[in-house]
């Protein structure tokens, strides 16, 4: 069923890439082949598609699972035939490559593509695009260190002077007891 699903949704993606390919104004074919090799070396340089690589094998495997499951005495017959019918279908990740091209080249100018396949093929790009993921889990555990100190903070300012107006009897918003007009509240980490 999870199969069927998946050849559904993919179907239906297909659908309708096909429909708006059909429907997309003439200005994609106003892109130049110089401008389409710059797209596709800025998209190679950044890998842009590289994590569409497993589609066609993932696709296979679960085929094969699935038919195996349901066919167990025709496992040798189908294991062979989804490994050549998806090997045929291999050469049609070209496509893929073509579309990402074409999507990069409508958004960006030749020149732009050019310095961007320019940085990313550099030392300096190889290593933004190994090191980025760890920089960016980095940047993300510190975002959230800097976010609590800050919330904290403001709650803390914020009830000192809401504690110090005449008669204030204030429940802070962290659920913690608010100290007694003019005591210091207790400091928190």
């Amino acid at each position: 069923m999870k199969f069927q699903n998946r050849i559904r949704r993919l179907a239906t993606a297909l659908a309708a890439t096909a429909v708006l390919s059909l429907a997309m104004p003439a200005f994609a074919q106003d892109i130049s082949e110089s401008h389409l090799k710059a797209a596709r070396d800025a998209v190679d340089a950044i890998g842009a598609t590289d994590s569409f690589d497993g589609i066609l094998p993932q696709a296979a495997a679960a085929l094969q699972a699935s038919l195996i499951q349901k066919n167990p005495d025709l496992q040798e017959l189908i294991s062979s035939t989804v490994s050549s019918k998806a090997l045929a279908m291999a050469s049609r990740r070209a496509d893929l490559e073509r579309e990402a091209a074409t999507a990069y080249a409508k958004v960006f100018s030749e020149e732009d593509l050019t310095a961007i396949a320019a940085f990313y093929n550099s030392a300096a790009g190889k290593k933004l695009l190994e090191s980025g993921p760890i920089v960016s889990r980095e940047l993300v555990r510190a975002a959230e260190i800097w976010q609590n100190g800050i919330a904290r903070d403001l709650a803390q300012q914020v009830g000192e002077v809401l504690q110090s107006a005449p008669g204030a009897q204030v429940q802070p918003a962290d659920g913690t007891e608010a100290p007694a007009a003019g005591q210091a509240p207790a400091s928190g980490n």
